[in-house]
């Protein structure tokens, strides 16, 4: 058998890092591809499976299993992954590939002072590290000022022009009128928002249809947000103006999350019909309750305020944990123990691009273990998109997405920074 990694040049491939057609790249790859590591993590079992193999043909997996338990054809390529876990790609769950980390440039002057031009310059590289970091799918939540740009991201690495991930997106995100920034603006100027502000029953529909028309894969609503009379976060859509969204959004086969802090926010967005809520962090018993009861998933961007607190110059592990984290380590202990289902998704564009296990490491901090974790970032979140009839599993008939690190990250989730190779649709993305 022929061994990919003869060919690679100084250990390292990006197979998707040249500007190709994709019928190109496909003639370059192997029909067949035999991955043999140490062992093998399928994504639903409690441990890995010491010496399995799992066999890709094309761009889907043909087999998997104890070593010598399938055939394997003639003049198939060979890839060893020494000392190895190979496991399903992880599923980033709440990204922002137009954003960058808030202490190299506020929100405000990304908004604002940043065209859209370097905006999107900017993630093509956060869309290439993500990848790098074994994220083969992500849903991004909002292209925060950026118009419609996610699109046409999504559009390019699905062209082959760009190497990332599969990518769900969310287009603009809506939001009720004054609630939203940039702020602190004088009132007699009209200052662009970081999402689409909407109210109303003809407002809101043309605004979700305007949304979808663009290329929306998700709707996003803001279903409260920092406008009280202190600058709290407050309610902004009526339950009823969510019920609409999620009502013209359904109509088209999409579905919606909402970012919701508060409880009521949360309540509201819950009864309205909303698939998952991002952050939750003062969701009471009784909202948490009510989430567990209507199978919506949480998306804690447990990530995020860890971030953003360094960023003010916390130093965990050294100095006391603020407020905002307390309460966040309180809030997704108090959601696992109501049985509410947990989303992987840190709010990366928050954080630095590629650094997309930092939120899997802390929900492993805060409560989850290593194994729930890596289901979250996996069957979980493939369910969450509607795809985990081809994702987030390793399994005969499944798409070829999957990554391998050094160690096994079921025992050590840290063993995700480890990362040996990637695979994408069939083909290698990065092997070192």
């Amino acid at each position: 058998m022929a061994t990919i990694a003869r060919q690679l040049i100084s250990g390292l491939v990006l197979a998707a890092a040249v500007a190709a057609p994709a019928s190109a790249q496909r003639q370059q790859q192997p029909a067949r591809t035999l991955l043999i590591p140490d062992r093998v993590w399928d994504g639903v079992s409690d441990r890995p499976h010491d010496r399995w193999m799992v066999l890709v043909e094309g761009d889907s997996i043909a087999a998997i299993g104890p070593a010598g338990s399938f055939p394997v054809a003639a003049g198939t390529d060979t890839v060893r992954l020494a000392g190895q876990t190979l496991l399903p790609g992880l599923i980033e769950g709440h990204s922002h590939m137009l954003l960058h980390p808030y202490d190299e440039t506020s929100w405000n002057d990304q908004v604002l002072k940043e065209s859209l031009a370097l905006r999107t310059a900017r993630a093509v590289v956060h869309l290439r590290r993500t990848l790098e970091a074994g994220f083969t799918s992500a849903r991004d939540l909002g292209t925060e000022g950026a118009g419609d740009a996610d699109v046409g991201l999504k559009q390019a690495v699905e062209q082959g022009i760009i190497p990332g991930p599969r990518l769900w997106v969310a287009d603009r995100a809506l939001v009720a009128t004054g609630s939203y920034g940039p702020k602190g603006f004088a009132s007699e100027w009209n200052v662009p928002k970081g999402a689409e502000e909407a109210d109303g029953v003809d407002d809101l529909v043309r605004a979700v249809r305007r949304q979808i028309g663009a290329g929306a894969d998700w709707v996003k609503v803001y279903a409260d947000y920092r406008w009280g009379p202190d600058g709290e976060a407050r309610p902004t859509f009526s339950e009823q103006e969510l019920e609409l969204i999620v009502r013209t959004a359904a109509s088209s086969g999409r579905p919606v999350a909402a970012h919701a802090a508060t409880a009521e926010g949360v309540r509201r967005a819950v009864m309205a019909g909303v698939e998952t809520i991002e952050h939750g962090d003062g969701a009471t018993a009784e909202a948490l309750k009510l989430m567990a009861d209507r199978g919506v998933i949480l998306c804690p961007t447990v990530a995020a305020g860890y971030s953003i607190a360094t960023y003010g110059g916390w130093r965990p592990g050294v100095d006391p944990e603020p407020a905002r984290i307390a309460i966040k380590r309180r809030s997704l202990r108090a959601a696992i123990d109501a049985g509410v289902t947990i989303c992987a998704g840190g709010d990366v564009g928050v954080f630095t691009h590629g650094e997309n296990a930092l939120e899997l490491e802390l929900l492993v901090d805060y409560g989850l273990t290593p194994l729930q974790a890596l289901r979250a970032a996996t069957t979980t979140n493939a369910r969450m998109l509607h795809v985990g009839d081809r994702l987030g599993q390793l399994k005969p008939g499944f798409l070829a997405d999957m990554l391998s690190v050094r160690g096994d990250p079921t025992a050590d989730i840290r063993a995700l920074r480890e990362v040996g190779m990637v695979m994408l649709g069939g083909r290698v993305a990065l092997i070192k």
